[in-house]
């Protein structure tokens, strides 16, 4: 949990332009429910220029 935190973090501080133009992130969020039960995921992807970072957690 702490390590999804930080990570939360370092994304808010890049999103807020505290180190250049702002980055914009965008998040994903999916609800699955089968015969297994219900399963979802979340996640952010940050995006400059052509370099892409991306991050998930399955729920």
């Amino acid at each position: 949990m702490t390590r999804i935190f930080a990570a939360l973090m370092l994304a808010a501080l890049a999103g807020c332009g505290a180190d250049g133009e702002p980055i914009r992130p965008t998040a994903q969020a999916n609800v699955g429910v089968g015969s297994h039960g219900v399963s979802g995921s979340v996640g952010t992807t940050l995006r400059r220029g052509n370099v892409s970072v991306g991050m998930g957690v399955a729920l």
